[in-house]
């Protein structure tokens, strides 16, 4: 019973452990395995015995870079402390429900449609931003031909104090025509 209480984990939200990269949402292979209750060098072995259901649209490894970057993120500790040695693994939406169907896990299983549910909802989240971009962008035209409206009518309003003669204000669709 006790074995049991302590291999429990609290893990942080799914969402949490998603990143873009190369301009796809990933996740990487220590969270993957940790999600599904596996060692990383456990989950890595079954994706290299069943390398032909990984293309490299499903899983790819990250490059030196993007690793620095993402160590400096979350404050991953050196290879010579430690830490990773080799660079990680990062599996996209497709890839993390493959790698559940090759570990063959119980866990892996369940827990593969919780991992599913968090990159449609990261993808309905990026929807919806997106589309409220979409109306301030909308919203910003309208107030930049509004202002070039009131700025005209100011300068013809400026002019008629000025003392012209005749002066055409032009105000929505209509012409008004204001003799001085």
């Amino acid at each position: 019973m006790r074995k049991k209480a302590a291999s429990l984990q609290v893990l942080p939200p799914i969402e949490d452990r998603i990143y873009e990269i190369h301009g796809d949402r990933v996740i990487l292979d220590t969270d993957l395995a940790a999600i599904y209750g596996v060692e990383t060098k456990a989950l890595n072995r079954a994706v290299k015995r069943n390398r032909d259901r990984f293309p490299k649209d499903f899983m790819f490894q990250i490059s030196e870079k993007e690793w620095r970057n993402l160590k400096y993120q979350f404050g991953t500790s050196s290879s010579g402390h430690g830490g990773r040695r080799r660079r990680p693994y990062a599996f996209t939406e497709h890839g993390a429900l493959q790698a559940a169907n090759v570990l063959r896990s119980q866990r892996a299983v369940q827990m593969s449609l919780f991992v599913i549910r968090a990159f449609l909802k990261m993808r309905r989240q990026l929807a919806t931003n997106t589309a409220i971009q979409k109306r301030l962008a909308e919203i910003d035209q309208t107030l930049l031909v509004h202002d070039s409206r009131l700025r005209d009518l100011y300068q013809k309003l400026r002019s008629c104090s000025a003392g012209d003669t005749k002066t055409e204000i032009i105000l929505g669709r209509g012409l008004f025509s204001t003799i001085f």
